[in-house]
């Protein structure tokens, strides 16, 4: 496929993306927010030397935290902009950074969008968080002798199998960007797509920092549950949360006062999950209702933003979402970091390169569906020693691995970007 030709398709797409940003915010208005930004319109920032860091949603922000922070002590002459595709990544970067940063989401990979984009703001580097590959946007910025980087890059066989249908477009694309890889495995991939760059650099997400804040009141909120088992189903996807429910009540027999602390990864589904809740009888409080649980609720739903880490902090066992259904999974590093037991499903090629060491060491459990996430609870719970041993494998398995950041800050294209400042 040539790139005129792609231009040409995602034009032909153009009335379908707005629709779909319209249907989307039926469920969360934020979507119909700015929106104007996909298109490239955004108010020209300031004259001054920039940094553009783009992350997708939550958790690719949470992995670039401690990357931006430490290139804000090191380029300290710079401004800087990040970007996201969702709104709940806008409000991520709000929470971590407030004014420090600017925030606009990315633009559609619009030949027209990109260059207006690029015109406003200006960026002396693009580093570009994971799997994220734009043909035009990587273009524009090659034209415009703009460096980029893909940093932190992960890429599933599951996806380089799509990627290889369009192998011709990727290469180009790629033909101008260092790609720092978490894992030889990630590198063999991005190489057979054609780039030239490719530097093994680990995993960002190891690197994590775990806000104070949020550890003091996972620790306020265990302190108020007392002694009851808390576990957390975190970051769930729809299909998941009937599973989820269903485990709980077949715990709820032998663990009756067990809490589950439940939170769906999409604010849009926040209102559907309550109902499935109400739907199984189980009494429950929301979050969001600025409540605790009561003694008589079994269902904590966590429908505010930017508090899981606090909730896996509270927890003693932590069922990781979009691994029950065929999503990929999410990040086990968060409560593992925690020193907290987790459990998958099956689903968790998007962590291809950790989850076989955390269940090799016995800091993870993989379950097929509600009757073995069920067992594997009443296993964590039931056995106190069991639990804190998984646990701290989880930790120490963290603790080893860290020191991406540092390898990545080595490999970042900055002595250029340094000399313009």
């Amino acid at each position: 496929m040539s790139r005129w030709f792609y231009s040409a398709l995602l034009h032909c797409l153009l009335p379908a993306a707005l629709l779909r940003l319209w249907l989307r915010g039926r469920r969360n208005p934020a979507y119909r927010l700015r929106w104007a930004e996909r298109l490239g319109q955004v108010p020209p920032l300031p004259d001054a030397p920039r940094i553009w860091l783009h992350a997708v949603s939550v958790g690719e922000t949470i992995a670039a935290a401690p990357l931006l922070r430490r290139l804000q002590g090191e380029l300290p002459g710079y401004q800087w902009l990040v970007s996201t595709t969702t709104p709940t990544g806008s409000e991520q970067v709000l929470r971590l950074f407030g004014n420090e940063v600017a925030h606009h989401y990315l633009p559609w990979d619009l030949p027209e969008a990109v260059a207006r984009f690029l015109d406003r703001t200006r960026p002396a580097l693009l580093l570009v968080m994971e799997t994220e590959i734009w043909p035009n946007l990587f273009a524009a910025c090659r034209r415009r002798d703009i460096p980029v980087c893909i940093v932190n890059a992960r890429l599933s066989e599951r996806s380089l199998r799509g990627y290889r249908r369009i192998r011709p477009l990727v290469a180009e694309a790629l033909s101008s960007v260092r790609v720092l890889a978490q894992s030889e495995a990630d590198a063999g991939r991005f190489r057979s797509l054609g780039a030239p760059d490719v530097r093994v650099t680990g995993n960002l997400k190891f690197d994590l920092e775990i806000p104070a804040t949020a550890t003091a009141t996972g620790e306020a909120l265990r302190l108020a549950l007392g002694h009851r088992p808390v576990w957390v189903a975190g970051s769930t996807h729809e299909g998941e949360d009937a599973q989820v429910l269903e485990a709980h009540q077949r715990l709820l027999e032998d663990f009756p006062d067990a809490l589950l602390i439940l939170v769906p990864r999409h604010p849009e589904r926040f209102d559907d999950v309550a109902r499935q809740i109400e739907a199984r009888g189980l009494a429950f409080r929301r979050r969001s209702s600025g409540a605790l649980p009561g003694g008589g609720d079994s269902v904590y739903l966590g429908d505010t933003l930017g508090e899981l880490l606090a909730f896996y902090a509270a927890a003693d066992v932590a069922f990781v979402g979009g691994s029950l259904v065929p999503h990929g999974g999410h990040n086990p590093l968060e409560p593992a970091a925690l020193g907290v037991p987790v459990i998958t499903g099956p689903h968790w090629h998007n962590f291809a390169a950790i989850y076989p060491a955390l269940l090799e060491q016995g800091a993870a459990f993989e379950v097929g569906g509600a009757e073995a996430l069920a067992a594997a609870l009443q296993h964590c719970l039931g056995d106190p020693v069991a639990r804190d041993r998984a646990g701290e494998a989880g930790r120490q398995f963290v603790e080893t691995n860290r020191g991406a950041l540092q390898r990545t800050l080595e490999a970042l294209p900055l002595p250029s970007v340094r000399r313009s400042a």
